[in-house]
């Protein structure tokens, strides 16, 4: 029997060493892995060889379930999120009204800039065959707002009314007020808004429209319609 010094609490079970490096515990011969006998922990390396190994089977299986329920996880967070896109890209593409379609951008690229002492440019799409709106008076005019990617981000076609206010008097962009004073009615145009000129506070995003920095560049393409005060006082 090895000595007490090597001994270790077994609780009700027997080791008992014998030939080969057998021992054996609760009547059960198991053979000991030599390292743990050259350790001299003869009495306990039975117990301490078989709890290790179920510990490790216990700590592996918990390591394949878990793994098994990241891959799930993973997997399903994978399949919603392809029918998600499957979704989406069956629905048509956002039409967004324009005042400059396809067509109409091909010419524009041929239209001479002109730039005003503001440095505001502009390039007419249409020349207006009416009046000029005075200084002060109100104009109805429809608007298209782009960042310079061409992204809207503000428009009176989709809100389908004309937008009214008094040229010449601050109550638009720097830009949108100069450019307007020149056209005629009937006449549309494209704005190239320097940031001088545009929106010195920015604008914050909102749904699926961009954000507009401080001072930064804009484009308005812009179509005067008509004048209010203007062709009231020319049929009396």
């Amino acid at each position: 029997m090895a000595s007490a010094s090597l001994l270790l609490p077994l609780g009700s079970s027997v080791a008992v060493k014998f030939s080969n490096n057998y021992e054996i515990t609760r009547g059960r011969p198991r053979r000991v892995p030599a390292k743990y006998l050259s350790l001299g922990l003869r009495a306990k390396a039975s117990q301490s060889v078989g709890y290790g190994y179920e510990d490790d089977m216990a700590l592996i299986k918990r390591r394949d379930v878990i793994g098994i329920g990241l891959a799930i996880t993973v997997s399903a967070s994978s399949l919603l999120i392809q029918s998600l896109n499957a979704k989406a890209a069956g629905l048509p593409p956002q039409e967004i009204p324009r005042l400059c379609d396809e067509t109409c951008e091909k010419e524009l690229e041929n239209v001479p800039m002109i730039t005003t002492e503001s440095g505001l440019q502009y390039k007419d799409i249409k020349v207006g065959s009416g009046p000029t709106p005075p200084v002060g008076y109100q104009v109805a005019a429809n608007y298209v707002a782009m960042v310079p990617s061409g992204q809207v981000f503000d428009s009176s076609l989709e809100k389908r009314q004309v937008y009214i206010f008094r040229v010449g008097s601050g109550q638009v962009v720097k830009g949108l007020d100069e450019g307007i004073l020149s056209m005629k009615v009937g006449g549309k145009r494209r704005l190239y808004v320097p940031g001088s000129l545009a929106f010195p506070k920015g604008l914050t995003s909102a749904p699926g429209r961009p954000r507009v920095a401080a001072n930064s560049p804009v484009i308005f393409d812009v179509s005067l319609e008509y004048i209010p005060g203007l062709d009231d006082e020319e049929e009396e």
